[in-house]
């Protein structure tokens, strides 16, 4: 293993990185406003994992991070609003589940988990196949 892959050196100290590789559809951009500061982009990612004849998703709401990454998410934007399949390989980083409770339909008042990530990179593209 190497660590110097594995952890980064900062002027406070080290720290540990936790990166998130795969493949996934886009769902849901949106502009998050934010009360003490500038709005966000955010994007759900419907992760692919498991066999091909049975695959399994697991959902990410990402935080847009970096301005490449942002560019990419943009661009793709009227393909998903059109609902299109856009499928992406991706990048994500610091991981972290929040709590919620359902509003609304059958599982109403009960609590959900939300995985929470920031995308780092889309590597490629492809819309509807393309």
């Amino acid at each position: 293993m190497n660590t110097n892959q594995d952890n980064a050196q900062t002027e406070q100290g080290k720290f540990f990185d936790l990166h998130i590789t795969g493949i996934g559809y886009l769902n849901r951009v949106r502009e998050v406003p934010v009360s003490r500061g500038k709005p966000f982009l955010a994007v759900d990612i419907s992760a692919l994992h498991g066999a091909e004849d049975n695959v399994q998703y697991t959902r990410f709401d990402c935080r847009v991070s970096g301005k490449e990454a942002q560019a990419i998410i943009r661009a793709l934007t009227p393909a998903i609003e059109m609902d299109q399949k856009v499928l992406v390989g991706f990048k994500l980083g610091d991981l972290y589940p929040e709590t919620f409770t359902y509003q609304q339909g059958e599982r109403q008042g009960q609590i959900g988990i939300s995985l929470k990530a920031r995308l780092l990179k889309v590597s490629w593209a492809r819309i509807d196949g393309e």
